[in-house]
């Protein structure tokens, strides 16, 4: 049972990753600064950034010891998640996607608003 977990873990672990180097290239498409960065080919982690706006950035961290989203402005830490909490954050980070970039400006405000 522990095997199947883990190997289920490490499934999750690298459609995260897939995810958010997808993330990040529409977010540049978008004309938000993002970066998405993995170690090696085997996709068990990644660094993934992006800036919202003058002095407001998000870094979302995922590898097998664990998944953490902490956003900062001016360069102070103003909210750290992890867990399911942080995927549900990155979720609505990924909603900027879904609208155009007059509604994303919008989206990334109140975004930043609900902090």
């Amino acid at each position: 049972m522990f095997l199947r977990l883990a190997q289920q873990h490490r499934q999750f672990v690298q459609d995260l990753v897939m995810n958010l180097q997808a993330l990040a290239i529409v977010l540049e498409r978008r004309g938000y600064p993002a970066s998405c960065y993995t170690c090696g080919d085997q996709m068990n982690s990644a660094s993934f950034m992006v800036s919202l706006g003058e002095n407001h950035l998000i870094r979302f961290l995922v590898s097998d010891y664990g998944i953490t989203w902490t956003e900062m402005r001016d360069d102070r830490e103003l909210m750290k998640l992890e867990g399911a909490e942080a995927v549900n954050q990155l979720q609505e980070l990924a909603n900027i996607v879904k609208h155009p970039p007059i509604e994303a400006c919008t989206n990334a405000k109140a975004l930043a608003k609900r902090c």
